[in-house]
């Protein structure tokens, strides 16, 4: 994944932040709001932009389209770079292919030991019954 060409394809948007910072959040565009249109991007093959759209199916826009926003940081600068890091990582999450599950028993030791310890928990709770008259 090349992380330069990857952040070009990036559009971004400063708007005012709420929040602290007295009368200075007022005149100030501080909040950084991350556009990435997934289904025009030129970095990622087929395979990949259907792999991202199903795990990001939750975070994506009717137009396929990925929103990140950060307001962190009094500083624009600051949240630019916190929120292009947020979508780096996101990226890089949702590329991973889990790795698949493989079945496995139990071995005979772990069976006998279990049921070894369900009949000296049921002779214990035996114990604990009034005696029958």
């Amino acid at each position: 994944m090349n992380t330069q060409a990857l952040i070009k394809e990036l559009k971004f948007k400063a708007v005012k932040s709420s929040g602290a910072g007295g009368q200075h959040v007022n005149k100030v565009s501080t909040k950084v709001e991350l556009v990435f249109d997934l289904q025009n991007s030129s970095e990622f093959t087929k395979e990949e932009k259907e792999l991202l759209l199903q795990k990001l199916k939750n975070k994506l826009t009717k137009e396929n389209s990925l929103f990140l926003s950060c307001d962190e940081s009094r500083s624009q600068h600051k949240n630019k770079e916190l929120v292009i890091q947020r979508f780096l990582k996101l990226i890089e999450n949702s590329l991973k292919v889990p790795k698949k599950r493989k079945a496995t028993k139990p071995s005979k030791s772990s069976i006998e030991k279990r049921i070894d310890k369900k009949k000296k928990q049921a002779y214990k709770k035996a114990f604990r019954r009034k005696p029958e008259l």
